[in-house]
């Protein structure tokens, strides 16, 4: 009779990029500056856009969609970056890290989308200029 062995793995332990304190918090501030820029100059993007009525072309449209989703990105991994950097406690759970792995292939391949469909517009607006806003109408988009 073979006797089955149970494998399954509940948690990983992070090692970090380094186990030097000092190093540590700069790394922490670092990543810290990084990501406060990037939230922040995408939601800059995103209020502006939604709030101006001259930004409301389809090449508007898309970098709204561009910027969420960069957003959405960047949070889906980096505050636990950030905060494993000064923790002592460096283990994530396999449900942590599944819903990690996912949100980043998620808003990652929804990045990807958003850039084709700008590079479909600014194609039409350049090669097909006359024939733009009949291509590119906000039924369209």
């Amino acid at each position: 009779e073979i006797m089955q062995q149970n494998n399954s793995v509940t948690a990983f332990i992070l090692l970090g990029l380094t186990q030097d304190p000092m190093i540590q918090k700069a790394v922490f501030v670092i990543f810290f500056i990084f990501y406060m820029g990037t939230v922040v100059g995408n939601l800059l993007i995103i209020v502006t856009i939604k709030s101006s009525r001259t930004l409301e072309s389809p090449m508007y449209f898309f970098l709204f969609y561009l910027s969420l989703a960069d957003s959405c990105f960047s949070t889906s991994t980096a505050p636990r970056l950030i905060v494993d950097a000064l923790s002592a406690n460096n283990i994530i759970s396999y449900n942590e890290c599944m819903t990690q792995v996912f949100s980043l292939h998620l808003f990652g391949c929804m990045e990807i989308f958003v850039l084709i469909l700008m590079a479909v517009d600014r194609y039409v607006a350049i090669c097909k200029p006359l024939r733009y806003p009949t291509i590119m109408s906000r039924k369209v988009c």
